[in-house]
């Protein structure tokens, strides 16, 4: 999924329908947009009829446009549903995404439908590319925001119906492609319907030559007819029902992993050895919550900015959360550096509201402080407390705190979980203890290995005044609790708890690469600091997914330094896998988590 992503410009015909210039084609009927998305996508694959009845269902979309189709399911889905369990899933794909204030202007004409684009505004994602998962409760909608012969390939899910709603055929034959055909096969399954405004005769067939039955049906308005299209056979409807999850960590992996099962309805307790959550790597003070963008936009790029964003969202809406959304300054480590930050932006075409590219005197300005080279903007990134935030993921979860995981066992109705003097069931079990999940899986070899970390607490009142985060080679916080936090050092494979003096020397020392000065006079041997452990993987890259296949073990760790935005995205791909539910990340990056590629030996420990 490339970059730059060029949103779609709002236009309108002659009668006010919303129009492309890019494509030369409407958005929908000039005769209703709302009465097309009720008739030719919803009747055309028998809904809301054929969700009745089912927990989970899911919709894929390969036009997402101004989101009418969307919002009339949203609407008919909540309508006959309530406030339930059940969750729609909708997956939908656009090339050339709205801006937030465009949709709101196009929304305007549909007052009744004012309440679900009002949610659908609020959570509308920045222009980038990828998936962006927004939550509205009962209802998930998952966005694909690139070419859709780059975005079909890359998503995990089962259809149960499909809405073919791309520009015509002859003024966007891309969208209507073999390939795209063959992944829409691939996508679906037996019984998964389809419909469309189109009866194009190309159309017929290639969806005839990927397995679908079509037939015409009456059209919508000057449409004389519309396809609806079915895939043969019957399948068994997925079925879902609460189950009880153990996780074992009470740090940002496990809370998360617990608050994303929790909110799917799952019966879910936590483990942890320490009287309290977060005592481990997930305590210090401050944390730095930002991406981390690439001029290959690689892997740990695209999932730091998948992380970051959904975490953006997460996070700010849970009560009791300490953070502070600052902005962070990421001032570049040399000359060459200096040009790469610039050239991303530039050539990435990044939106400002993400990241941007300052100048050495627009940088020292935001600091305060001179800096020696230019570097990034993040305006919406900050600082977090991350205890803070582990006990608002884990409110009205239920927590087992002074429970040291002595022993696990595989039973045939799931996994018997024991401590010294206290035991519990569960039907699924995910590790998520950080540098001690390899003592509870030993037969996997996991290669996680502690990383020593020391972070240093400069007194607010021994610095200038600076209200930002500020990282290089090191960081640097805004006071909380009259404290910043400066670090972090790191020391692998050293299990030595103590502060040692040499790391506050450090600590200053990178801090003065990044701001000169800032911290003159302050003496290392006079400061207090904070030592833990973060779990480090061969690849930088988090484990996240099934130890076990079929048994119902599962492990979501191996942060590293960067726990605060794996946190959101790893806790929902999950989720997601246990749920059987479609997958919040592209499967390139699904399968760069999944444990099993590393080669182990054995089986899962009975």
């Amino acid at each position: 999924m490339n970059f730059p992503l060029i949103p779609a410009e709002l236009a309108f015909a002659g009668d006010g329908t919303p129009f492309s210039p890019r494509y030369g084609d409407i958005y929908h009927s000039s005769q209703g947009g709302l009465e097309q998305a009720r008739h030719v996508f919803l009747a055309g694959n028998d809904l809301p009829a054929r969700w009745i009845d089912r927990q989970r269902f899911v919709i894929l979309e390969t036009g997402f446009g101004i989101g009418l189709n969307f919002l009339a399911t949203m609407q008919a889905w909540r309508a006959t549903t309530g406030p339930s369990s059940r969750r729609l899933h909708y997956i939908a794909i656009e090339k050339h995404p709205f801006r937030r204030d465009d949709l709101g202007q196009v929304h305007r004409g549909w007052p009744e439908l004012a309440p679900f684009a009002t949610e659908l505004h609020e959570l509308w994602p920045l222009p980038l590319p990828g998936l962006h998962r927004l939550d509205f409760g009962n209802v998930i909608l998952t966005l694909g925001f690139g070419d859709g012969a780059e975005v079909l390939p890359q998503l995990g899910l089962v259809a149960d119906a499909i809405y073919l709603d791309g520009f015509a055929p002859d003024r966007n034959p891309d969208l209507w492609s073999d390939e795209i055909m063959a992944q829409l096969r691939r996508l679906a399954t037996a019984g998964t319907t389809l419909a469309t405004w189109t009866t194009a005769g190309e159309v017929r067939r290639r969806l005839a030559s990927a397995d679908f039955v079509v037939e015409r049906r009456p059209g919508f308005g000057s449409k004389r007819e519309m396809l609806v299209g079915r895939r043969p056979g019957t399948s068994a409807a997925r079925s879902w029902s609460p189950r009880r999850i153990a996780v074992v960590g009470a740090g940002i992996a496990g809370a998360a992993t617990a608050h994303a099962l929790a909110r799917r309805g799952h019966r879910v307790s936590v483990l942890d050895a320490a009287a309290t959550a977060a005592s481990g790597a997930s305590g210090n003070l401050a944390g730095v919550f930002r991406p981390l963008p690439s001029l290959d936009d690689g892997k740990l790029a695209r999932l730091l900015r998948a992380g970051f964003l959904l975490g953006r969202r997460w996070f700010a809406s849970l009560p009791g959360t300490r953070l502070g959304w600052t902005g962070v300054l990421h001032v570049a480590r040399d000359a060459r550096h200096e040009q790469t930050q610039r050239r991303i932006v530039d050539e990435h075409c990044l939106p400002a509201d993400y990241c941007r590219f300052v100048t050495r005197e627009e940088a020292s300005q935001m600091a305060g402080s001179p800096v020696a080279l230019g570097g990034w903007w993040f305006p919406r990134a900050g600082w977090i407390n991350p205890p803070s935030l582990c006990r608002a993921l884990l409110a009205d979860i239920d927590c087992r705190y002074d429970f040291p995981v002595a022993k696990l066992q595989r039973h045939p109705q799931g996994w018997r979980v024991s401590s010294h003097d206290e035991e519990i069931e569960a039907d699924e079990l995910v590790l998520a203890n950080g540098i001690g999940a390899p003592a509870l899986a030993p037969d996997f070899c996991l290669p996680i290995r502690p990383g020593r970390g020391m972070v240093s607490h400069l007194p607010e009142a021994a610095t200038p005044a600076m209200d930002i985060v500020a990282t290089r080679l090191g960081y640097v916080t805004p006071p909380v609790d009259g404290l910043r936090c400066a670090g972090a050092t790191l020391q692998a494979d050293d299990l030595d708890g103590t502060p040692r003096l040499a790391d506050h020397v450090e600590n200053l020392f990178r801090l003065d690469m990044l701001l000169p000065g800032f911290a003159q006079g302050i003496d290392p041997a006079r400061l207090d600091g904070r030592v833990s452990f973060r779990p480090m993987s061969p690849d930088r890259l988090p484990l996240v997914g099934p130890l076990a296949a079929g048994e119902g073990l599962w492990i979501n760790d191996g942060f590293g330094a960067r726990g605060l935005v794996f946190a959101s995205i790893c806790a929902e791909l999950l989720a997601s896998q246990i749920d059987d539910e479609p997958l919040p990340l592209e499967t390139d990056l699904v399968r760069s988590l999944a444990p099993a590629r590393f080669p182990k030996r054995g089986s899962a420990r009975r």
